[in-house]
């Protein structure tokens, strides 16, 4: 099956699953694993676990409720954008099976900020996850105005999500990861932390960033992330690097990024630079490549506080949190 159709397949089901009586109690008593040791404090925020889902998987914030009983600690919507666009044209996912990887080019297809906002004001069930509010700008949005869109998506979305991502990062937006460059990061950062101070309640706000800058430029975010006083970043995005894949060379030939396995290195790589480099002196969120509970401690061990699954959940199947999870309290993490 077309990968985007399978993704929509599975997820209204599960919807349509768990409308039946005893079945949201049932996932959860299968997938879920409670224990005090797992939870975390990070940016001010107690997490129940460490484990997260990724961006991308629920753009539009429909479906928290169900996949919080897979054992998720926090969920992270989006990328949303202030206006409604179709994103891509399709096909625009593709399975790379031999390099258990995925290339996508969605291109931040989404309902809207204040479609996002509404289903998160009348969410009744959050089940104790953490929701983070992913935003970007859209396609039509000249660079110098991007500023705006971010602004709009932090109003639009403050009340109802516990953090923000900036995401400067996705290669599937022409030429959002130039906003990456230090004089249009700070401008956006510097702007979105002010509004935040002026709130009754300031939200963690993170920066997410790719896995294909180099040390010069990895060097220039450690330097933003300590001026503009934002809470953290998140490590990585997907790469447009093909580097080592084996799959079929049609497939490598579609544009768009990869994620998954071959991600594993260096994500793991990002973030130990990174926590290195500034001393530790902000919480990193590390995802890229998590297929495995000892994947998840790698990038623990390399200066993560929180860890996020995309692709390995796709790939691993829904399992995966509740093994990560007991690898982590197997191995004292």
């Amino acid at each position: 099956m077309n990968p985007e159709k399978a993704h929509h397949t599975v997820t209204g089901g599960l919807k349509n699953f768990s409308k039946i009586w005893g079945a949201k109690a049932l996932l959860k008593s299968i997938y879920s694993v409670s224990d005090p040791r797992l939870e975390r404090e990070v940016f001010g925020l107690k997490f129940k676990n460490p484990v997260g889902l990724a961006a991308g998987f629920d753009k539009n914030a429909e479906y928290i409720a169900d996949m919080a009983k897979f054992g998720f600690g926090f969920i992270e919507i989006g990328t949303v954008t202030p206006r409604p666009q179709p994103g891509n044209d399709k096909p625009r996912m593709f399975r790379l099976v031999n390099d258990a990887a995925l290339i996508n080019r969605m291109g931040f297809n989404n309902q809207g900020a204040d479609v996002a906002a509404g289903r998160l004001k009348h969410l009744k069930d959050r089940e104790g996850v953490i929701i983070g509010g992913n935003i970007g700008k859209n396609k039509v949005t000249p660079n110098e105005e991007a500023v705006n869109d971010y602004i709009y998506c932090f109003h639009a979305l403050y009340e109802y999500v516990d953090y923000f991502v900036v995401n400067v990062s996705s290669p599937n937006t022409p030429g959002l990861r130039d906003l990456q460059e230090k004089e249009p990061l700070m401008r956006i950062l510097d702007t979105l932390q002010q509004l935040n101070l002026e709130k009754p309640k300031a939200k963690p706000i993170l920066l997410k960033i790719a896995p294909d800058l180099t040390d010069s430029q990895l060097d220039d975010i450690v330097e933003i992330v300590t001026e503009t006083k934002i809470a953290g970043v998140i490590a990585t995005n997907t790469t447009i690097s093909r580097e080592g894949l084996s799959s079929a060379p049609e497939l490598l030939n579609e544009a768009g990024g990869v994620s998954g396995k071959p991600l594993t290195e260096r994500s793991t790589e990002v973030i130990r630079y990174l926590s290195q480099k500034s001393n530790k002196a902000f919480p990193i969120i590390g995802v890229g490549g998590i297929h495995s509970g000892q994947d998840a401690v790698d990038k623990l061990e390399a200066g993560a506080a929180l860890v996020q699954v995309y692709t390995g959940f796709i790939y691993e199947g829904p399992g995966l949190v509740s093994a990560i999870c007991k690898h982590l309290l197997n191995t004292g993490k």
